[in-house]
């Protein structure tokens, strides 16, 4: 369901007067989620959605605390989306035809992050009758993004989260999430419940750790079972969300803990715990590389929480990929702790500057090695990378100590009256964004001048989003356990936007003739750029004019997901009226550098970048993509009488319209119309098939069944038993034990069955009690199936 809370949400003008009002480098508050925006995604041109753990948050839908909203861009007003399960520290990624889903969570819980109501068979929640959240370990929520032209009274702008219907093989807490060059989602390792984390002390057992670690990868749509991965055993401890990134042969580069693993995917023997050993993965053969170890031993995944992203691929470096790894933290192993607390009060412990670059495939042959780049300005735990279309890269939120995560005690301070700082365990919030320039000669990359700060600590559990207007949507932070609005960091609802060094220019360009969907490879196409979206020469304009394919990416965890930056290759001819076209290469034939799915299309004019338009790059399907030759670009042709009829290069700020389509129509040109996404048949294609069905007795979630064809997914077909920490995981509180492991069980529940049923009924209705859970549409009683 969707509600809509117009006093709580705050109305204002059309972004494009707005953008226009604001200053260069400003940051400025921007209305209220509703939701603390743990997770955000860009759905298309109009809309942000926001995704918070199941909490106390006091906006209602359906008569249960909402986590679900959807943020207008123009308007700066929230909705609230229903959600069914528990997305905490959840992972996500986009679908070839713009769609996006979501893996995982934890239990479900109620008020002070308690164990839900109702137990499953691995001690965490299965529901909570306050909250009204279900368990989300295994869920796999999807949804096709919509636009105000849409009914949103349907199911098909809403969640899709059933998990009797669709669900992941494993229980995935803080999982990795990175598209193969087909469509297909690798996930990869988890906690099974919850922690800060994921390793006992000792670390006896860094396979399992007593069945609270979850060291194995799967694929949506399914591949077949699940299958262990070696550099989860070895990076055990320090391993939750792995930065990942597929690289242009196919293999995949990994990283946690002080390993760097460049992966591909295929069976080997089982090595026993080392620290430090690092990869480069296949995801065909599941063998690994080694590469070199981080520089400094310093840790880049959360907790740490360093600022990682890919270098903008360009026809300059072959659209070669670079990782940029930037602070984190160097706290000595011991005092990371295991799944209940650090062992240091990390808030005094200073985050790293350090920045290090990474070319995982070199194109010279020579071997992979890190090279020293810039330090940051500060350090920072939580910073977070933004790609902006200008080839800069923006870093903003996080703090200068400490570490992600909450907890009310630690190894150091038993007694949660003794924390300083509430239950955050980071300290010293960084207000003010810094912009990286990888084109500045080296020491002279980093920059704030004429940045604002803000007054809004962006810690644990904020996230950011680059915008179709080239701003950035700044949102979240909440290092609580609960809603929590008196504490020193408290849960935050206010978002803020901002404003990059570009937005002094005072005209933006405003092409004309941007396709809805690129191929790989194939014929050019053509872009006009008028007169009026740029001062001076045309032939210096011109010249200085890229296109360049910008995703954002699914956001959490001060980390993006699936982000990217791609030039296109482009001649131009300058016309007499100082207009001129751009011939423009689609993109490169190799899908492993931009896998299919939504991008922005930015054309980039003198360093300022247009309104982005929402571009499907590929087939818009789950397949092998087709790829064709590189059409030959004409040469360029200039004009030297020619000159452009703007004042300065550009830009009055932002409007967020374009000349394209919004991602709802992509996805109805793309795929007919179709609204679902459902697993179909041996080749493990995504088949999409609209189903309206007639819902006055049903949830959402049921006008969306999916079938599934794959044994190994979700019928009938020995998955080995899942494994589960009895504890409450998703407080990072206390266990009473000192090896963790003593408190827990195996369970022997599989998820194999056909099909998968939870042990609670659904959400009740209103009307009639109609379980959504159970598809013969079993009563319940006070949240219990009867």
């Amino acid at each position: 369901m969707f509600s809509s809370l117009p006093l709580l949400a705050i109305g204002v003008a059309a972004s494009s007067s707005l953008a226009a009002a604001q200053s260069a480098g400003s940051i400025v508050q921007a209305g209220n989620t509703l939701v603390s925006a743990m997770m955000m995604f860009l759905g298309n041109e109009e809309k942000v959605y926001i995704l918070d753990k199941a909490e106390g948050n006091a906006p209602q839908i359906n008569g249960h605390p909402a986590w679900g909203a959807v943020w207008d861009i123009n308007s700066r007003t929230a909705q609230l989306m229903d959600v069914l399960t528990n997305t905490f520290c959840a992972s996500g990624m986009h679908l070839p035809n713009g769609s996006y889903v979501t893996f995982g969570g934890n239990g479900a819980v109620g008020p002070g992050g308690n164990i839900g109501s109702v137990k499953n068979n691995q001690g965490s929640g299965a529901f909570d009758a306050t909250y009204g959240d279900y368990d989300g370990g295994n869920s796999i929520r999807v949804l096709n993004p919509c636009t105000n032209s849409d009914d949103w009274s349907s199911a098909q702008c809403q969640w899709f989260d059933n998990a009797t219907v669709l669900a992941m093989q494993k229980r995935r807490w803080y999982s990795a999430a990175e598209p193969l060059g087909d469509g297909t989602i690798a996930l990869i390792g988890g906690f099974v419940n919850g922690g800060y984390i994921n390793r006992n002390t000792p670390n006896t057992d860094p396979e399992y750790e007593g069945g609270a670690a979850e060291p194995t990868y799967e694929f949506y749509p399914s591949r077949g079972n699940a299958t262990v991965m070696q550099f989860m055993i070895t990076t055990s401890g320090l391993n939750s969300y792995a930065h990942s990134y597929l690289m242009p042969s196919g293999k995949m580069l990994l990283q946690a803990n002080i390993s760097t693993s460049k992966s591909s995917f295929s069976l080997h023997r089982i090595h026993p715990h080392q620290p430090g050993f690092p990869v480069l993965w296949d995801p065909n053969t599941n063998v690994e590389t080694k590469l070199p170890d981080m520089p400094g031993s310093v840790v880049r995944v959360y907790p740490a929480s360093g600022a990682v992203a890919m270098l903008p691929l360009t026809p300059a470096n072959n659209w070669t990929p670079t990782i940029l790894f930037c602070g984190g933290s160097d706290m000595p192993d011991s005092y990371w702790g295991n799944y209940s607390f650090p062992n240091y009060n990390t808030w005094e412990y200073p985050a790293s500057k350090n920045c290090q670059r990474l070319t995982p495939e070199p194109q010279d042959g020579s071997s992979p090695a890190y090279q020293q780049d810039d330090d940051m300005l500060e350090g920072r735990t939580m910073g977070q990378f933004i790609s902006l279309p200008d080839a800069t890269l923006l870093v903003i939120n996080g703090g200068t100590n400490g570490t992600a995560g909450y907890a009310t005690a630690t190894g150091m301070t038993p007694n949660f009256a003794d924390m300083p700082f509430g239950e955050s365990l980071a300290s010293g919030p960084v207000g003010t964004p810094a912009i990286y320039n990888p084109n500045m000669p080296q020491g002279s990359r980093w920059s704030n001048a004429g940045l604002g700060t803000s007054k809004i600590a962006r810690l644990y559990h904020s996230s950011a989003m680059l915008l179709p207007d080239a701003s950035v949507m700044i949102a979240g932070s909440n290092p609580n356990i609960d809603v929590n609005l008196s504490t020193i960091y408290p849960t935050t609802y206010t978002t803020e936007i901002f404003y990059p060094p570009y937005f002094s220019a005072t005209t933006r360009p405003q092409p004309t003739g941007i396709p809805k969907q690129l191929s790989y490879g194939g014929a050019y196409f053509n872009i006009t750029v008028p007169a009026s979206s740029y001062g001076g020469s045309a032939n210096a304009a011109a010249a200085n004019t890229t296109v360049v394919l910008s995703r954002g990416g699914f956001t959490t965890h001060a980390m993006n997901m699936g982000q990217r930056h791609l030039q296109l290759n482009n001649t131009y001819t300058v016309n007499s009226d100082g207009s001129y076209v751009l011939y423009v290469s689609q993109a490169p034939p190799i899908p492993n550098v931009f896998q299919p799915g939504p991008a922005l299309l930015f054309v980039v004019v003198n360093g300022i970048p247009s309104n982005g338009t929402m571009v499907i790059v590929g087939s818009g399907n789950v397949e092998t993509q087709p790829t064709s030759a590189v059409s030959d670009l004409p040469p360029s042709v200039q004009n030297d009488a020619a000159k452009g009829t703007g004042s300065g290069s550009s830009s009055s700020g932002g409007s967020s319209s374009s000349s394209g389509p919004s991602t709802g129509v992509i996805i109805a040109a793309v795929v007919g119309g179709i609204a679902v996404i459902g697993i179909v048949g041996a080749a493990f294609g995504i088949c999409v098939s609209r189903r309206r069905r007639a819902a006055s007795r049903q949830h959402p979630a049921a006008a969306y069944a999916m079938g599934t064809t794959r044994s190994g997914y979700m019928g009938g077909g020995g998955m080995a038993a899942d494994r589960a920490r009895h504890s409450d995981s998703s407080a990072f509180v206390p266990l009473q034990q000192e090896n963790a492991s003593a408190a827990w069980n195996a369970s022997s529940v599989s998820l194999h069955s056909s099909p998968y049923r939870d042990e609670y009924g659904g959400r009740p209705s209103a009307a009639d009690s109609y379980d959504p859970y159970n598809p013969e549409g079993a009563r319940r009683v006070d949240g219990y199936r009867s």
